[in-house]
């Protein structure tokens, strides 16, 4: 009886992994980085190593899991929230531009790119 109750909850708890790398977008890894190379991002960040701002796998490794992420780094990119350096100082993050302006889509496929590293 107890096992009818506890196989489907470890069931679920296997598959979980499973279904969740379904869920993620589909991504243009491609235009993801064309629009970073168009922005200077990499002057700050680089995938794997901490520069002036953190390296995108940190960032990627901090939000894993959290459904805000998406929003809460596309707000970052698009607002000019401050930012702050290893040094202690901030300063405007810089928006990252598209071409259409504000196009909310390349945005998102940037994020979704450095949340898939």
């Amino acid at each position: 009886m107890i096992a009818a109750r506890i196989l489907p909850a470890v069931l679920a708890l296997w598959l979980l992994p499973a279904a969740a790398a379904y869920a993620r977008p589909t991504v243009d890894v491609d235009a993801a980085k064309v629009l970073a190379r168009q922005n200077n991002c990499f002057k700050c960040h680089s995938i794997g190593k901490d520069n002036e701002g953190p390296a995108w796998k940190k960032v990627a490794h901090k939000y894993n899991g959290k459904s805000e992420a998406e929003d809460r780094l596309i707000e970052h990119l698009t607002s000019g929230e401050m930012a702050r350096f290893p040094d202690g100082h901030q300063e405007e993050h810089k928006v990252v531009r598209t071409e259409p302006p504000r196009d909310r889509e390349q945005v998102r496929n940037l994020v979704d790119w450095i949340l898939s590293l």
